[in-house]
């Protein structure tokens, strides 16, 4: 049997850069991927509440209602607007606000009375992210402002039990530390499936697979090619966003070794770009290819903790998905990049990448064969 021949694997991906360089909207989605989608992620879907739209009915118009309005404040509501009690379902059913505080007549009086006082508090849950959290928000400030009102000073003496807080590796507890760096791992599977899998396509449709089959090259070095050339976009455009978008743009910390995580996101795009080239193998063309692309990397993507901890997802499906690359890449990545684990950590996830990838090599490479033959 022939040995491989490592010049024709360097020039067919020389070949596949190429190709890549003249398809413009190839090029669009890698650098629209890994800049403005890992900025917009890391920066327009806030975990906490931003912003919120809030409405005040105020029937007591007292000292301590005038308190409630000015308690409600920027960055979490939008300054409180005061309307009538005849506006509120109409600005909810419109969509203009999300939280309608009522504050009935004589509520001071019944404050002050230690008698019963109730507040109510109408929310769109259509909205439910703010909808959760907002309700918790508004809650906590108006009994604290009731209760300061109550007191006239706040009370000094301190509590039986001080709970101290210490957030490790995110002191800031900032959204853009988590979203940023969530979306940039997310991003390399998937351009790595599509790479590798649209290329193999898009040589079918233009018929220069027949002219690969007479040139003295074999299977093995054609995929291989395909792997390196498209994981080499992959990783550059990575290590751009990394340091250019997450770190540059965002100022998040890296917590760990740059070249580490290189070196492990390496072993993932030998997995991902094996299963690119296997999906492609299945398809018939390029619309065929697209929908199997969106069936597995969905899954692979919601079931790999990079949005939701694994110990929320189902006993049965988080064993089976041990078998995915997606999810040793996650967990490496986090304790790589968030915790700056070192290689004494991270070791168990590099030899799993490595046995997924080659089980997925293999089998891509049987199909490849078959398929460039037909």
């Amino acid at each position: 049997m022939a040995a491989v021949s490592f010049r024709k694997i360097w020039w067919l991906g020389i070949k596949e850069w190429w190709s890549l360089a003249r398809d413009p909207v190839m090029l669009l989605l890698i650098l629209y991927t890994f800049t403005a989608g890992v900025y917009i992620a890391a920066t327009a879907q806030p975990d906490t509440l931003s912003r919120a739209a809030l409405a005040i009915v105020d029937e007591d118009q007292s000292q301590l209602s005038a308190r409630l309005r000015a308690a409600f404040v920027p960055p979490q509501f939008m300054p409180p607007e005061q309307i009538t009690l005849e506006e509120a379902d109409a600005r909810l059913d419109r969509g203009r606000a999300t939280f309608v505080l009522v504050i009935p007549a004589g509520f001071q009086r019944d404050v002050l009375a230690g008698r019963p006082a109730e507040l109510q508090l109408n929310v769109d849950a259509t909205r439910m992210s703010q909808a959760f959290t907002g309700s918790s928000y508004v809650q906590q400030i108006a009994l604290g402002e009731i209760a300061v009102f109550q007191q006239r000073v706040r009370l000094e003496s301190p509590p039986p039990v001080e709970l101290s807080v210490r957030a490790r590796f995110n002191p800031a507890l900032a959204p853009s530390w988590f979203g940023g760096l969530a979306e940039m791992v997310n991003n390399i599977t998937m351009l790595s499936v599509i790479l590798t899998g649209a290329a193999l396509i898009r040589e079918r449709e233009h018929g220069t697979v027949e002219h690969l089959l007479v040139m003295p090259v074999r299977p093995l070095e054609i995929m291989l090619a395909k792997l390196w050339s498209m994981a080499a976009v992959v990783l550059l455009a990575a290590l751009v966003a990394l340091l250019g978008i997450v770190k540059g743009l965002l100022h998040v910390q890296i917590g760990g070794s740059v070249t580490l995580f290189l070196a492990g996101a390496a072993l993932h795009l030998f997995a991902v770009t094996s299963l690119g080239i296997l999906l492609a193998t299945l398809a018939r063309s390029m619309p065929q290819f697209g929908i199997l692309v969106v069936l597995v990397l969905l899954p692979l993507q919601m079931l790999s903790g990079a949005t939701t901890p694994r110990e929320s997802i189902p006993y049965a499906l988080r064993q089976l998905m041990l078998l995915a690359p997606t999810t040793h890449f996650v967990e490496f990545s986090q304790a790589v990049l968030f915790r700056g684990a070192g290689l004494d950590v991270v070791w168990p996830r590099f030899l799993a990448l490595a046995a997924i990838g080659a089980a997925l090599f293999g089998i891509a490479l049987a199909r490849f064969g078959a398929a460039i033959r037909q």
